[in-house]
């Protein structure tokens, strides 16, 4: 059974809920935007949640970040990222590209989620010097993507929540 994940913003003017079938916060993203959007420790930390349950009260803003193409120019991310308003609070990124899918920020979820025995650091090419990962022994670390994606991590794990 899915893990039903109660979130919110600081203010409390945006509320969500909605199932996770992944929902061990395990994966630290140090990229800019997710650092600059999100805060905190110099990374963010994403969930996996069904976007078919999601229910929102409130009315979220949504911020497209700006991508370096490489060529001196930049394009406009897809992703989506949702926040409040009026407290600035990061709630979840929606990418239109897995429609089924919406990624929570842990730092936005009420309720108690499992812990992480074991970690994975990605992006950690973007990592500012004043950030210091604390790695594990049995952590993975990736200088760009991971070779995992949230779901196959929770199923190796044995932490799939059917």
């Amino acid at each position: 059974m899915a893990l039903k994940l109660n979130g919110s913003c600081r203010c409390g003017k945006v509320r969500f809920s909605a199932d996770s079938h992944a929902p061990v916060p395990f994966m630290r993203c140090y990229c800019s935007i997710c650092r600059k959007t999100a805060g905190g420790g110099g990374y963010a930390i994403n969930l996996h949640a069904d976007k078919r349950t999601l229910k929102v009260k409130g009315t979220p803003a949504v911020y497209h970040a700006a991508l370096d193409d490489g060529h001196g120019g930049c394009r406009v991310s897809t992703g989506e990222r949702h926040f409040c308003p009026a407290c600035a609070s990061a709630l979840w990124v929606f990418s239109p590209e897995y429609p089924e899918l919406f990624h929570p920020f842990a730092s936005a979820i009420d309720n108690e989620l499992p812990k992480a025995l074991s970690l994975v650091h990605m992006m950690l090419s973007s990592r500012p010097s004043w950030v210091e990962p604390e790695i594990g022994p049995d952590d993975q670390c990736f200088d760009e993507y991971p070779d995992t994606t949230l779901e196959d991590w929770h199923r190796a794990k044995g932490l799939w929540m059917d």
